[in-house]
């Protein structure tokens, strides 16, 4: 039987929700845009009169206000954007269980099993559309179709305050022309290597031999031919269902651009200590360390390496973090924010091979010591034990990676 998916997003969700608080701002151009103080400063979310300007997400504020000299700039409320989320879920909840989010503004909803109560899909899409506008003041785009690859393609093929639907007898001709990156998963990365290739259509990509994919691109290659077909198994999850973690990781832009090694020795054991003390909750430990940087003119890579066996030792990870950093990084321009992350996370106890060597012993105990200074910060907070390097940077130092982690709108460690 085939499915009825929908794709919610909610039109840029955090400047409607301003403008819902504040009326006096309706028809002006807005933007809800991060600290500057703090060097968050960047455009998190324009309205449709600002977007003219051409103001766009991950923009400068100075930018911004280059282009669009009547900008209005808001500081984010994340608190009132989580509220305006879960009352949005709550009348998704009146129509289906099966709610997976994509963010704070986007959901997809799997109402196969309501049609019999509420009425085909594209009846429950129009319903929706009305009582998110009516009862939080809000505009969705929603995108119908029988897979979420496709729901997600037809939110984003008209905005603001549209539906489309976009299913078998009319998929070729909407969805073939548009550009490939508007397919889900495919990032700049994989855009540019389908360029080379000539594929810059979606549907040049459903097009394009399988085999030919899967040598250019490797698995990636084939799920993406599979989505360009509009094939798509994958299922909405239920409300109730927790994913397994896969990676644990914290990023920063730092009070200050780091200038050489010392700084990012120090910020890399930071967030090191941070990232470990959420796998010992979690029980777990990672294979693999990846290490993100972005420099002062917005330039970014990430690299990994895999750990010789799973730790949660925040010294062994800083330290693989580090050597990625050192081989990778030659200081052409200062550096405005780093990462560290562990993947391939295992459960404690499971099956591993062990050793007699000092290496296996070394990280055991260092393990042990994270483990008392998390308990020591637990009951007496962050900062009543630190290590002595931290005390080099009083700036840098005073960090809270853990305590102070915040999930930003636009997320650069991906």
């Amino acid at each position: 039987m085939a499915r009825n998916i929908l794709h919610i997003d909610q039109n840029c969700f955090y400047a409607s929700v301003e403008m819902q608080r504040h009326p006096e701002l309706r028809g002006r151009p807005l933007a809800v845009c991060g600290n500057q103080e703090e060097r968050h400063g960047i455009v998190l979310a324009a309205n449709y009169l600002a977007k003219p300007f051409g103001v766009k997400t991950g923009m400068a504020i100075w930018q911004a206000k280059q282009k669009c000299p009547n900008l209005i700039v808001l500081a984010p409320d994340m608190a009132e954007y989580i509220r305006f989320s879960k009352m949005a879920r709550e009348i998704y909840a009146d129509y289906t269980d099966q709610i997976e989010p994509f963010g704070l503004d986007e959901a997809w909803l799997d109402v196969t099993g309501s049609a019999v109560i509420a009425g085909d899909a594209m009846h429950i899409a129009q319903e929706i559309s009305r009582r998110i506008q009516f009862e939080l003041g809000l505009t969705v785009s929603i995108g119908v179709s029988d897979n979420k690859i496709t729901a997600k393609l037809g939110s984003d093929y008209k905005k603001p305050n549209a539906i489309t639907r976009i299913e078998k007898d009319n998929y070729k001709e909407i969805v073939y022309p548009l550009p490939v990156e508007d397919l889900l998963y495919v990032g700049p990365a994989t855009k540019e290597n389908l360029r080379r290739a000539g594929i810059t259509t979606i549907g040049a990509l459903a097009e394009s031999p399988v085999e030919f994919l899967h040598r250019r691109l490797g698995k990636m290659g084939v799920i993406l031919h599979t989505f360009a077909n509009g094939r798509d198994i994958s299922p909405v999850q239920t409300t109730e269902y927790v994913p397994t973690i896969k990676s644990v990781g914290n990023s920063a832009t730092t009070p200050r651009d780091l200038c050489n090694n010392g700084d990012v020795r120090l910020m890399l054991l930071l967030l090191a200590e941070s990232v470990c003390a959420r796998m010992r909750e979690l029980m777990s430990r990672c294979t693999v360390v990846e290490v993100y940087v972005r420099d002062t003119e917005l330039r970014s890579f990430i690299r990994q390496c895999k750990l010789p066996s799973p730790s949660c030792s925040s010294a062994e990870m800083a330290d693989a973090a580090y050597a990625l950093f050192l081989a990778n990084y030659h200081w052409e321009k200062p550096i405005r924010s780093i990462g560290i992350r562990g993947s391939g996370i295992v459960e404690n106890g499971m099956y591993e091979q062990t050793s007699l060597f000092p290496d296996e012993q070394r990280r055991e105990r260092w393990e042990r010591i994270d483990k008392a200074v998390d308990d020591i910060r637990h009951r007496y907070g962050y900062m009543s034990l630190q290590r002595a390097l931290i005390y080099t940077d009083p700036l840098l130092g005073s960090i809270n990676p853990k305590d102070d982690h915040t999930i930003h709108p636009v997320g650069y460690f991906a």
